[in-house]
């Protein structure tokens, strides 16, 4: 979909959830009904009639462009081999990981030793790959969700389990902004089924705050690891002293 036409969707989409009609949008363009109609099927707008119709639906142009750009739709998940490839260099997993947390150029460049022809290099590849879009003045459109899930036993999985599961435990979980909690239950297939729910919730919820926070200046963000886990399992010791059936003979 065109940038255009998500716009004109977004418009229609705005319309409907605020019960408004392309009679209302004809009263404030000075346009007849008929014509609305056909402005809206060709999308052809001027930068003036989208913000009369912006401001007819309680939006600034600025806000109405940020609600097109955000119900744009992104991919959910990689291929195996986009994954495998951002494994595959450190530099280009740091850039892509740092562009799925909106950060822009300068804001990597400053922050990690490489040059900005660095960054830009890796961003190519990260275009070439279909992951994002590298716009004019180095900015940068995501085409994949920034929370995507990972394939099942997949390059990123694996990876995470070799080389940072190990280094996000390293820690003693003792500061303020540190939290660390186990609980064990025995749960029915329904029971079991509804929690996974709820840890899909806590991970949206997550998401949601990161977006809340996009705004704030670099300065007063800090990068936050949730690692959310569960599994039918029974402790190792606990196993080795299960009876078997030559106990029962």
């Amino acid at each position: 979909m065109t940038e255009v036409a998500q716009l004109v969707a977004t418009l229609k989409r705005q319309l409907k959830a605020q019960a408004l009609t392309y009679s209302d949008v004809a009263g404030v363009l000075g346009l007849s009904e008929a014509s609305v109609k056909r402005l809206f099927s060709s999308g052809r707008f001027t930068v003036e009639r989208v913000a009369q119709v912006s401001q007819l639906l309680g939006f600034t142009l600025a806000e109405l462009l940020q609600e097109s750009a955000a119900s744009a739709p992104r991919l959910q998940t990689l291929t195996q081999a986009q994954e495998a490839q951002l494994v595959s260099d450190q530099k280009l997993l740091l850039v892509a990981v740092c562009a799925f947390n909106q950060w822009s150029v300068p804001d990597m460049v400053a922050t990690y030793r490489m040059t900005k022809a660095e960054c830009l290099k890796r961003l190519l590849v990260l275009d070439h790959m279909g992951i994002l879009q590298l716009l004019p003045g180095d900015r940068i459109r995501l085409l994949v969700a920034r929370n995507f899930d990972w394939l099942p036993n997949g390059p990123i999985g694996q990876f995470f389990l070799k080389q940072g599961i190990g280094d996000f435990l390293n820690s003693r979980f003792e500061d303020a902004d540190e939290s660390i909690d186990f609980a064990h239950a025995m749960l029915t297939a329904a029971a079991h089924a509804e929690m996974q729910t709820e840890v899909r919730r806590l991970r949206s919820k997550l998401n949601a705050l990161h977006q809340e926070s996009t705004a704030a200046p670099m300065a007063r963000k800090q990068g936050v690891g949730m690692l959310v886990a569960m599994r039918n399992w029974e402790p190792k010791g606990f196993k080795e002293l299960r009876r078997t059936d030559t106990d029962h003979r």
